[in-house]
């Protein structure tokens, strides 16, 4: 499997890293105050995850982004260009707590992510649904329950469903960034929090 890292330690981003590290996938976990800061987080996780700078997790295969939306720029910004590498797009253009939507002038949130990752082939995954959601058991109402994700690079979608399948998540493809980034962005789409479960 692709090395994975992971931008965000708020409660997305240890979601995804719990549904990793139960599925034996390692990862690298960063935020903006640095490894250190991290200790005790990625001590409850468990063992696949260690704590890294910006950077190490930039440099990973497979980056996921989880960040309130107010510090995407901050958190991103300084970082080098990807080169083709894959990012993840896990936000929504809203700011907890107050749940106050941003002007985005129209845009749909994946575009305006996409101008902060130069050179990234970015995925629309792990946004929809809530955290406790990522992290619980995927399977635990006798299916597996669904993960959307969209993108425009064909190989990076089957990447991150290859991910997802791993994790135990049934992956559904909602087809390009413009298309499927607005079905699942929160708010506006008719997605986000619907917690479907596929039955074989």
């Amino acid at each position: 499997m692709p090395s994975i890292g992971i931008i965000g330690a708020g409660q997305i981003g240890r979601a995804i890293a719990t549904a990793l590290d139960r599925a034996g996938l390692p990862a690298t976990l960063a935020n903006s105050r640095g490894p250190e800061s991290l200790d005790g987080i990625v001590a409850a996780l468990g063992p696949g995850i260690t704590a890294g700078t910006r950077q190490e997790a930039a440099a990973k295969d497979i980056v996921f982004v989880a960040v309130n939306w107010s510090r995407l720029s901050s958190a991103l910004g300084g970082l080098p260009d990807f080169n083709g590498r894959i990012v993840v797009d896990a936000n929504n253009p809203i700011e907890a707590p107050l749940f106050k939507p941003f002007d985005l002038g129209g845009r749909a949130s994946s575009e305006v992510f996409a101008g902060l990752v130069p050179g990234a082939r970015v995925v629309k995954a792990f946004n929809h649904l809530q955290p406790q959601l990522v992290a619980g058991d995927p399977a635990s109402e006798g299916g597996k329950r669904v993960l959307f994700y969209s993108g425009d690079d064909d190989q990076a979608k089957a990447e991150v469903g290859a991910v997802i399948d791993r994790l135990g998540f049934f992956g559904i493809d909602l087809g390009a960034l413009a298309v499927g980034a607005r079905l699942v962005q929160f708010p506006g789409g008719p997605l986000p929090a619907l917690n479907l479960v596929r039955f074989a």
